[in-house]
């Protein structure tokens, strides 16, 4: 049976799922995959993020996932984007290929695939989006490519969220993007047709809500990117108003499923994947609105 090692580096990372997903996956093609948890909260301060790398690359591995706070700051540290990843400007997935770091992004297409799972047929042509990091970026690159008339994004950082909006214009026109601060979020939900979820509220280790409850008005959708915990409190506040609200389980899978084929050339099965997530978290087998 052939090894395949990676793994993912990230923040408060030690409830993921992705190594059960990944290799209960690699079981079914033969592979023996090996996928590791480097939570860099459990890590000494003066190891760096190109000392992770380093250390991924000696020990063989074939390449990582990159998740919160990185998926920006890898930039830095590759030899060469795909295509998909620069335009984005983050990456989730990087490969280890002849000594050469390679970007990729995965999140978009996990994004664009679990919306049209979960939620097919909303209508998106007005999208308010909170969250301008990395997550942020692949899930508004997504949208606008997808068919999403128009993007508002809601972002403290006034030039992280500047630097977003510049960047979705330049591939997709200034009249399909907005920005604003936290302050222009109820002008921007008035006129909504749904709201995606792509900052770091909710997560186990912020939680909370990321919008006030009485802005979830009748008619809106609400996509989180969150899955864990599952469901989140804006998804558990959203169907408690009657809302159309799905969780970051789909996305979490798609994702998965890329990377996957990046990491071993092998085609994964998407709806066994998705089997597999019910099963680990325990839901209904029939469940689409995780």
């Amino acid at each position: 049976m052939q090894e395949v090692r990676c793994g993912l580096i990230g923040a408060g990372i030690s409830m993921s799922l992705s190594p059960s997903l990944h290799q209960a996956e690699g079981r079914h093609h033969n592979l023996a995959v090996t996928y590791s948890l480097i939570d860099v909260d459990t890590i000494a301060a003066e190891v760096s993020l190109a000392d992770l790398l380093i250390s991924a690359q000696n020990e063989g591995y074939v390449g990582l996932n990159i998740t919160h706070p990185y998926k920006q700051a890898i930039l830095a540290e590759l030899d060469e984007l795909s295509p998909h990843a620069r335009a984005i400007g983050a990456v989730n997935t990087v490969v280890f290929h002849d000594g050469r770091r390679i970007g990729h992004n995965t999140d978009a297409y996990g994004f664009a695939e679990a919306f049209r799972r979960d939620l097919p047929g909303e209508c998106r042509e007005r999208v308010v989006q909170l969250g301008a990091g990395g997550a942020g970026a692949a899930c508004a690159h997504a949208q606008l490519a997808d068919g999403v008339g128009h993007l508002t994004i809601i972002e403290p950082d006034e030039r992280r969220r500047a630097d977003l909006a510049a960047a979705l214009a330049a591939s997709f026109g200034q009249d399909r993007i907005t920005h604003a601060p936290p302050d222009g979020l109820a002008d921007a939900v008035a006129t909504a047709d749904g709201i995606v979820n792509a900052s770091p509220v909710g997560m186990r280790a912020h939680p909370g809500l990321p919008l006030p409850a009485d802005l979830l008005r009748a008619g809106l959708w609400v996509f989180d990117v969150i899955y864990m915990p599952l469901p989140t409190a804006l998804v558990t506040a959203a169907r408690e108003r009657g809302l159309r609200a799905t969780g970051g389980a789909g996305m979490c899978v798609f994702q998965a499923a890329g990377a996957f084929e990046l990491f071993t050339g092998r085609q994964p099965d998407t709806e066994r994947m998705l089997a597999h997530l019910r099963q680990l978290l325990d839901l209904p087998t029939s469940s689409q609105n995780s």
